[in-house]
């Protein structure tokens, strides 16, 4: 790779040194809102594949990807050749939304890739590079449509930090400290999702899904219930932040049918999800439903700022300038978009992340008998979760244990330790979760789940000799 060499002061210090002193000019500089930065206090110098190297000379293995953006990894040949052929022809890098043919480019290569029936009906609209500017447009969308404010959400859903998006977002940490927790231009309405370990109705498994979909048809039908119709229902087929929880098919159907009986447009986010992510091209596949909208952004730009919003013909009621933004026009986020589209599908990487990912999770499941801190494995494709628990807390109404945030902490410590990033989310922060690259080899599977399976059994108490005939085992 050409990556140019990390730049040492001039009194010579060594790289620890270096490192030591960027790290402290970040603490110092940047606001007490970062947050990666605080569980992973490295310096990336060089990265390629799933390999970065911090500028300490430390290589890690790296199983967030950009919280999923970097569908092919870090530096991946498609993405250098698309940006050098961008650069060298001379194309404008801002245009504003101006139609160029790198933007035409990208637009086919992404409409190849949705599903027949939606893509037949199906307008894109560019947005702000960023998939909370993308919630933002779509919800706008479909209020402008049916003349409606309010709008449904889940429990456990993440949809972005500004307004309107951050309305729809169930964390209540991240809302508590905004006056009034967001606004979407309406109403929310928060709705249970199913959540086996952690049914919301205390049953968990099929019945758990059908009481969430019971619930919700009902408050809707009651004239009683205070839910005035609604301009959309907003939802996750595979919820990412709040800890890789995946909805049931049957259950995503039910909702399908729930909003179209009652004239409500069904406005599905694939920011995480998206690009082969849970081994289907767009999540959404796996159940057979079309909605209405489609929510855009991280893998489509192929690891550089990109978001878009896909909807059925029939909404787009919008008058010019209805939603806008300066950097919509990112020609080199489409070159670089519209190649790792055709990549993803040329490889079979869907396919790839479906047998990989039910491999990692079939193996972690595999030693929750073994290490206890292990509650939950759950996920889809390469999206996985492991709910680390509190394994001598009290059992709940559906056999789950506690969550155990601090335990988690410790795995993620000791998975860095090990030369391994993965990020925490779920409810308390107690899900590691696991966001490889699509293109993550056999060999560097093996590695994630050693190093992970060592950092659980470490954050266990288990001896080194007790470790040791686990790995064995």
């Amino acid at each position: 790779m050409n990556v140019p060499a990390v730049t040492l002061p001039a009194s010579g210090r060594p790289a620890a040194d270096a490192h030591s002193a960027i790290l402290d000019r970040q603490r110092a500089r940047e606001s007490s809102a970062r947050t990666y930065a605080r569980s992973f206090p490295i310096v990336p110098a060089r990265a390629h594949g799933m390999t970065i190297e911090g500028t300490d000379g430390r290589r890690y293995l790296d199983c967030l990807s950009g919280a999923g953006t970097l569908a092919l990894g870090h530096n991946h040949p498609v993405v250098r050749e698309a940006v050098q052929r961008t650069l060298d022809s001379g194309a404008p890098m801002h245009v504003l939304d101006l139609a160029t043919p790198e933007k035409d480019d990208f637009t086919n290569a992404l409409f190849e890739t949705l599903p027949k029936a939606f893509a037949e009906r199906a307008r894109v609209h560019f947005c702000g590079p960023a998939g909370t500017d993308a919630v933002e447009a779509a919800l706008k969308l479909m209020q402008t449509a049916t003349g409606r404010r309010g709008v449904l959400a889940f429990t456990g859903a993440y949809h972005g930090m500004t307004s309107g998006a951050l309305a729809t977002t169930g964390s209540v940490a991240v809302k508590e400290p905004v006056p009034g927790g967001g606004a979407a231009g309406g109403e929310v309405t928060r709705l249970p999702y199913p959540y086996a370990y952690r049914c919301p109705f205390g049953v968990g498994g099929e019945r758990g899904a059908e009481l969430a979909a019971t619930y919700t048809e009902r408050l809707l039908d009651d004239p009683s219930g205070g839910v005035v119709r609604p301009a959309a229902m907003i939802l996750e087929v595979v919820q990412g932040e709040g800890g890789a929880v995946p909805a049931p098919d049957t259950w995503l159907r039910e909702m399908r049918r729930v909003t179209r009986e009652r004239d409500i447009p069904l406005v599905v986010d694939e920011v995480q999800t998206g690009v082969g992510r849970t081994g289907a091209y767009w999540a959404i596949e796996h159940s057979g439903v079309v909605p209405d909208a489609m929510v855009m952004s991280k893998a489509i730009g192929g690891g550089l700022p990109l978001a878009v919003i896909v909807y059925d013909q029939d909404y787009d009621g919008w008058l010019p300038g209805a939603h806008t933004g300066t950097f919509r026009g990112n020609t080199l986020a489409m070159a670089t978009g519209a190649a790792t589209l055709r990549y993803v599908t040329r490889e079979g990487l869907a396919e790839r992340a479906a047998t990989v990912g039910a491999r990692m999770s079939g193996r972690l499941a595999g030693l929750r008998s073994q290490l206890p801190l292990i509650g939950d494995v759950r996920g889809r494709g390469l999206m996985i979760g492991v709910e680390i628990v509190d394994p001598q807390g009290p059992l709940d109404a559906c056999g789950s244990r506690p969550a155990a945030p601090g335990l988690a902490a410790r795995v993620q410590e000791g998975c860095l330790k090990r030369g391994l990033i993965l990020e925490l989310g779920g409810r308390f922060g107690s899900t590691v979760r696991l966001l490889p690259p699509l293109v993550i080899t056999d060999e560097e599977a093996e590695s994630v789940l050693e190093r992970l399976t060592e950092a659980i059994a470490e954050a266990s108490g288990l001896s080194e000799s007790e470790r040791a005939a686990g790995r064995a085992a």
